[in-house]
């Protein structure tokens, strides 16, 4: 039928591609095993090596989460989460670890007991470990929500004093977030304690079920949400500083290319001017245009200076606008401080060159022996080079202003050219 398991027969029935599928599912797992055994091992390693060259002991493993993410081809912010379960599981948890290496578990499901499992200790551990594995019999028909509950009822049962030590540590977790939602729409998410969740969410639906006005309660608990935190009503204008960047031209009408919100993303033009509309509109409201240049062919920013070791509030704004998030790869978080490629120590310029946009924690992570971290630039184009302690290198490149390249709107000579870019703040 197949030559291999990624030759896929277009003349195979549903049957044997069913059968492929389930062989890649279990594949999956097996290599998700393979990850755990491998990530546990290289942590030993590297304590023994750093133990040898007698680094203390609150030094070691530093850079080691990040550097794990990075081979994972993920956020360096998940590297304690891929550590921590491959601990656990190679460690503390044999029978899940094996239930994963036959395919009955998926990775997700692993790391599901393993989350459920953490305020155990290393003896209710194992033991929780036994007890789920002889009471699943393979796990067959087990759902995530089952896995989940299964696992929370018997470390509920071993320790019902670390669960709810726990639950009191999670109060201090409590933070409000938001992530982008299609068609310029935004989720705005509330991790609090249960009972104020739940109060907010029955209040939200009182007043939605005394509404009649013919909006839908999920619309009308929105709408209600919004007012009560905002104070204003929905139809004003919210009175909050936006970062909105948008080519000249776009604002002018002259193109449709998408504007770029800070800490949203990109937004399509009409939206765009019509916040900058709306703003210029509204007596309240305070827009300030402000010009910045890019390069003719990256589109990126063109450089700023500095002899400062701090970076000088323009420039910082400026590296901010430039790489919008942390710039370590496959990192989105917000921006949370302006650092120098080369250390300012070893001679590192505070430049826009040097300069780049980190959070807090790749930032400490690459100040870990056996990182280095490099920036270049050709033709405009803003490289940031990161070498591990292991020898791997990973490359991030700013990412383009909004607007159309400019080489297909201007006929250009060498060197570089300016273009008027907006700023919009509403205070």
């Amino acid at each position: 039928m197949f030559e291999s398991l990624f030759d896929i027969d277009f003349a195979a029935s549903e049957a044997q591609l069913r059968d492929v599928v389930e062989r890649c599912e279990e594949l999956k797992s097996k290599a998700a095993a393979a990850q755990a055994r491998a990530t546990a091992l290289w942590a030993q390693k590297r304590a023994a090596a750093e133990q040898a060259a007698g680094m203390s002991a609150r030094g070691r493993g530093k850079g080691l989460t990040s550097e794990i993410a990075l081979a994972r081809r993920d956020a360096p912010a998940c590297g304690n989460t891929h550590l921590g379960m491959a601990n656990a599981l190679v460690h503390e948890m044999p029978c899940t670890l094996a239930a994963l290496e036959k395919g009955q578990l998926s990775e997700y499901r692993a790391l599901t007991i393993v989350r459920e499992s953490a305020c155990l200790s290393v003896e209710d551990r194992r033991k929780l470990d036994a007890e789920l594995n002889e009471e699943a019999h393979g796990f067959d028909g087990w759902g995530n929500r089952r896995v989940a509950a299964e696992a929370r009822r018997i470390t509920a049962r071993l320790d019902a004093a670390a669960v709810v030590e726990r639950n009191n540590k999670a109060v201090k977790d409590r933070c409000v977030t938001t992530r982008p939602a299609p068609n310029n729409m935004v989720y705005v998410t509330f991790l609090m304690p249960l009972a104020q969740g739940i109060g907010m969410y029955a209040a939200l639906k009182r007043e939605a079920d005394m509404c009649g006005d013919g909006r839908s309660r999920g619309q009308v608990m929105t709408d209600v949400a919004y007012e009560r935190v905002t104070g204003r009503d929905v139809a004003q204008p919210v009175s909050v500083s936006l970062n909105l960047v948008m080519a000249d031209t776009t604002l002018a009408g002259d193109d449709t290319e998408p504007a770029w919100l800070d800490g949203y993303g990109p937004i399509p033009a009409g939206f765009a001017c019509k916040l900058t509309g709306d703003a210029a509109t509204d007596a309240e409201a305070k827009a300030t245009l402000r010009r910045l240049y890019r390069h003719p062919k990256s589109g990126q920013l063109v450089a700023m200076e500095s002899r400062a070791r701090i970076f000088p509030k323009g420039l910082a704004a400026f590296i901010g606008l430039r790489d919008r998030t942390c710039r370590t790869p496959y990192c989105d978080a917000p921006i949370r401080h302006h650092d120098h490629a080369t250390p300012d120590r070893e001679g590192g310029e505070t430049s826009a060159l040097n300069g780049l946009g980190a959070c807090e924690a790749c930032n400490y992570a690459k100040e870990a022996p056996g990182w280095r971290v490099s920036t270049s630039k050709h033709e405009g184009e803003h490289t940031a080079e990161y070498t591990t302690p292991t020898g791997a290198t990973y490359r991030s490149i700013a990412p383009p202003l909004p607007g159309v390249p400019v080489r297909q709107k201007v006929s250009l000579a060498e060197g570089r050219i300016s273009i008027d870019l907006v700023t919009f703040q509403a205070a």
